[in-house]
């Protein structure tokens, strides 16, 4: 496990997934945000779900996905669904 995967909310399948995308490090995701490694991800895997966008943002906040804002989550969901394949 890389330093990604020690992040709430990711473990190995979507750090795997990260690092395909070209993120390897916290800082990188970071500047790419939740949605744009989302989208990066959806290239490789069309069956990325709600559930991962909301993970990487949980991990980008140092949460798990479930204590992230109401705010924030029906801001994430409103982009997925304007985003799903």
């Amino acid at each position: 496990m890389g330093e990604l995967a020690q992040l709430p909310n990711i473990g190995e399948k979507v750090e795997a997934q990260l690092n395909q995308v070209g993120i390897t490090t916290y800082d990188e995701l970071k500047r790419q945000g939740a949605q744009q490694a989302w989208l990066h991800i959806q290239v490789i895997d069309p069956s990325a779900c709600i559930h991962r966008l909301l993970a990487l943002e949980g991990a980008l906040q140092g949460i798990p996905k479930k204590l992230l804002p109401a705010e924030r989550k029906a801001e994430l969901k409103e982009f997925y669904q304007c985003h799903k394949l």
